[in-house]
C-alpha cells in the first residue's frame, strides 16, 4: 500500500499538464479558423459595397468604398477590380503569424465575368 502513496497527485498532474498542451495547441488552431471566417465576411461585405458604388447605388469609387467596408469588419484590402457593375475583392489579414486572405465577387445577377 505504500508504493502507492502519491499516486493519485503525480495522475493529476500528469492529466492538467495534458490538458494545458491540448490547449495549447487546440487555441490557436481556433483563432486561424474565427480569422478566416471573419476575413471572408469581410471580403463579402466589401465585394457588396463596391458593387452598390459600382451601380450608383452608393456614392463613392467602388474600390474606395470596398477598403472602408473591409477595414471596418477588421480586414484589409488586398486586391480590388471592378469590371462593369462586378466587383471582385480579396482581404486579408494576419494572425499569430499567418496569412489569411478570402476573395468575393458580387454584382447583378447573370453578370459574373467569363
Amino acid at each position: 500500500m505504500r508504493a502507492e502513496r502519491g499516486a493519485g497527485t503525480a495522475l493529476t498532474l500528469g492529466l492538467g499538464l495534458g490538458l494545458v498542451a491540448l490547449l495549447l495547441l487546440v487555441l490557436p488552431v481556433h483563432a486561424v479558423v474565427v480569422a478566416r471566417h471573419a476575413v471572408a465576411a469581410a471580403a463579402d461585405a466589401a465585394a457588396l459595397a463596391a458593387a452598390e458604388a459600382a451601380s450608383g447605388a452608393v456614392p463613392g469609387h467602388p474600390c474606395e468604398v470596398a477598403v472602408l467596408v473591409a477595414e471596418a469588419n477588421g480586414a484589409s484590402v488586398r486586391s480590388c477590380e471592378v469590371d462593369g457593375l462586378v466587383a471582385t475583392v480579396t482581404t486579408g489579414r494576419t494572425i499569430l503569424g499567418l496569412d489569411v486572405s478570402e476573395r468575393a465577387t458580387a454584382g447583378p445577377a447573370g453578370s459574373a465575368p467569363d
